[in-house]
């Protein structure tokens, strides 16, 4: 008998570069040989021109996470939290002409906030302390243009000072995030950013009278005001609040100016040497995963090869997304190049949008979604993070938190317990130790664990040993023992930190997992078999052009379907659904019953009717894209034109005089073309007087370009309305609209 365990032993560590010495060890009366034996292992290796295919996957096999990108990994689910004027205004995006006073706060509760987060599952909270508008959420010695600016605690207020006590008190890791753009030192009389300053030696942090700093390290670097200024932030941030684990850089920038430059270089000597345990977010250490909706691919490699020079030194880094990593995409790209670890943060919002707006209008996700995103994130070797928006009381919304302790529950009932406990099987990957291994290295990379009594099962969790092996697995399945023989019950592709299998539900007493394909010999550390209690069914919903609304969802039989259109959550005795129901100007809600047991509500927000719509443009039409693609209740279909001048016009005919409270763009997904930023929308009796009902301006529409809402201050009276458009995201010639929904 053959035992292919693997201990990994001492390593050593010099910055980004590990050295493993692996043991040979005695089990049984076996003794085995590694075949790679004192290997070394690096977190970025450069794949030559003259490499063969072969040497390429040798060296991919042996890229390994750092010690910080692996403690990130093992945070597995972390939380946002966008706070700051736009809470206030409402906004996505604020413009750097807020005044301070916007943030109107009065009070803060941010052991609710972290209460709440432990009760998720989370590890690790990151607060957005500066975002595109300027304002600060700290005491900086730097600006006047943040929270010592506002009433709240006569102005000597500090979120972030509360948050990091709160943090501690709760047992959770600070991040910071901290937007490179700055729309107030854009627009500030004083401004700092593209200002055209020359680079010049100077100390960080720069001393401020009456403002002395405890920490006395100090660096010199050359720099611009603007660098200047985000360094001497950086360095507040990272010495007066505690021990900060993820710095986070938004790529996301509403507007530039004078061709600002950053310089990262010396951003990374602070970080480094200021908060050794972070990691830096949209740079070297950890990779957005190119949405904002929590959308994940089935393959997502850490091991990627997406550089064309040493990421440890390169000072600029753009988005990376999509297959990075695939054996296709490692042996098809042009060397010489360097493979690189780096992981992915899965990110989105509790809520439509980063910022909270209210409770009424403002969709929040269901449990059921929450869950499922965690589990492709988590379960698809990736790190989940979730933004959940503070209210303007200060506290996260009751919705919100009855998500994250839901989310938690289901967490700690599902993967709290592992049904293998007790199993016969590879010690190696049932000991619960992430430093020992199995090493599959033979022609058949199989093994076989048998419970002493049968189990019921719906999820299978693997991990690879990628601190010491990488990642190495690009395919495998998992068998039961059913009916005498085996039989696939689930199949993946890479493995790496955490692969979650999600399959029917079946009972048996002997599973089997095969690698059917690695690049060289692959070490799995863990395995564990769990059980998830399935619930009723999330539903969802449309409407067609009549104004007939279906509600549709996988229901077992006797599960029925109550909806309510008045804005209550239904109940068992609420109306029936059995077909199409009419909904006009109306919140409708549904839900899937099973005798009390009350699945998800599912919920969505039905404007007038559109089948007497009729609609005319300043610009002209395109017979592919035409104008009545815009009101047609199907959301793939859009409006379009390309190449036009603004101001341009959008003029709706409703068909009759009625009341009108606000209306709804949803933007074309297909691309970015055209998406409509801003602009101004008018009322009409008669298409010849118009009157203006507001302004409105839409932020962060390509990254997240989902239905937004804007609500007149006052309700008005009309049968056209016309929207004046002036402003497309990134200037865009065309103009586009997959739906708009009138209130």
């Amino acid at each position: 008998m053959r035992d292919n365990s693997v201990t990994f032993g001492t390593y050593k560590t010099n910055r980004m570069r590990k050295k493993i010495l692996v043991a040979f060890m005695l089990l049984s009366v076996t003794l085995y040989a590694q075949k790679e034996k004192d290997r070394e292992v690096c977190n970025s290796i450069r794949v030559e021109a003259t490499d063969t295919d072969d040497e390429v996957m040798t060296k991919a096999a042996h890229v390994v996470p750092t010690t910080n990108q692996w403690a990130a990994l093992n945070n597995e689910f972390i939380a946002f939290v966008h706070f700051g004027p736009n809470t206030f205004t409402r906004m996505e995006w604020g413009t750097g002409k807020e005044s301070p006073e916007t943030f109107d706060l009065k009070e803060l509760d941010t052991d609710q906030w972290c209460e709440a987060m432990k009760a998720a599952g989370m590890k690790m909270v990151i607060l957005t302390v500066k975002h595109h508008d300027g304002f600060v959420l700290w005491q900086s010695r730097y600006t006047s243009h943040g929270i010592m600016a506002t009433g709240y605690r006569d102005g000597k207020g500090d979120v972030l000072k509360e948050l990091s006590a709160s943090c501690r008190k709760f047992g959770l890791k600070l991040g910071i995030y901290l937007s490179p753009a700055d729309l107030f030192q854009i627009e500030s009389p004083d401004e700092l950013y593209g200002n055209g300053s020359t680079p010049t030696l100077r100390t960080i942090p720069r001393e401020v009278p009456g403002r002395p700093f405890r920490n006395q390290t100090r660096f010199r670097f050359v720099v611009d005001d603007y660098n200047e200024y985000f360094l001497n932030q950086l360095f507040e941030l990272l010495t007066e609040y505690g021990p900060v684990h993820e710095v986070w850089f938004d790529g996301a920038h509403p507007r530039r100016k004078g061709g600002q430059k950053y310089n990262y270089k010396a951003w990374r000597e602070l970080i480094r040497t200021l908060a050794p345990e972070a990691t830096i977010f949209g740079r070297e250490d950890v990779r957005w995963c190119g949405n904002e909706a929590g959308r994940t691919r089935e393959s997502e490699w850490n091991v990627i090869g997406a550089y064309d020079e040493d990421p440890a030194s390169q000072e600029e880094f753009r988005d990376l997304h999509g297959d990075l990593g695939t054996r296709h995409v490692l042996l098809s790209r042009e060397r010489p190049y360097y493979l690189h670890y780096q992981p992915a943060e899965v990110n989105t919002s509790i809520r439509d949008g980063w910022f909270y707006r209210d409770d009424v209008h403002q969709r929040v996700r269901t449990a059921d979604d929450v869950f499922d995103m965690y589990e492709r994130a988590v379960g698809g070797n990736s790190i989940f993070l979730l933004n959940i928006p503070p209210n303007r009381e200060g506290r996260f919304s009751s919705a919100d938190v009855s998500v994250l302790r839901e989310v938690g529950s289901r967490i700690r009932e599902t993967y709290g317990l592992d049904l293998l406990q007790g199993a016969d099987g590879p010690g190696e990957v049932l000991d619960g130790n992430e430093d020992t291994g199995l090493l599959l290295d033979g022609a058949v990379k199989e093994f076989v664990i048998t419970v002493p009594e049968p189990i019921t099962l719906n999820r299978f969790v693997l991990q690879e040993a990628v601190r010491t092996g990488s990642e190495r697995v690009e395919q495998h399945a998992l068998d039961a023992w059913m009916d005498g023989q085996w039989k696939e019950i689930a199949r993946g592709t890479n493995i790496g930190y955490k692969r979650i299998l999600r399959f029917p539900e079946v009972t048996t007493g002997k599973l089997r997992v095969r690698i059917t394909s690695s690049r060289l010999s692959p070490v799995i550390s863990r395995v564990s078999a769990h059980y998830y209690r399935q619930r009723l069914p999330e539903l969802r919903m449309w409407r067609e052009v009549d104004g007939g609304v279906h509600i549709a969802g996988e229901l077992p039989e006797g599960v029925r379907v109550h909806y309510t259109t008045d804005g209550s959550v239904p109940d068992s005795t609420s109306p029936v659904y059995t077909g199409p129901v009419l909904v006009e100007n109306a919140l409708l809600k549904a839900a899937a019953f099973e005798g009390e047991e009350r699945g998800p509500v599912c919920e969505k927000r039905f404007g007038l009717l559109k089948r007497d719509w009729k609609a005319s443009a300043s610009v002209p039409e395109d017979a592919q894209h035409p104008l009545k693609a815009a009101f047609d209740e199907q959301p793939a279909t859009y409006w379009m034109v390309g190449q036009v001048s603004l101001p341009a016009t959008f003029c709706l005919d409703l068909g009759r005089q009625q009341p009108i409270s606000g209306f709804a763009y949803t933007p074309q997904q297909e691309h970015k073309e055209g998406m409509i930023t801003g602009g101004t929308v008018e009322v009409s009796s008669d298409g010849k007087q118009w009157s203006k009902a507001g302004d409105f301006t839409f932020g962060n529409l390509v990254n997240d370009p989902t239905r937004r809402f804007h609500y007149f201050k006052e309700q008005v009276e009309g049968r056209y309305l016309r929207i004046v458009i002036t402003s497309t995201e990134g200037g865009s010639r065309a103009l586009s609209m997959a739906e708009l929904d009138v209130f």
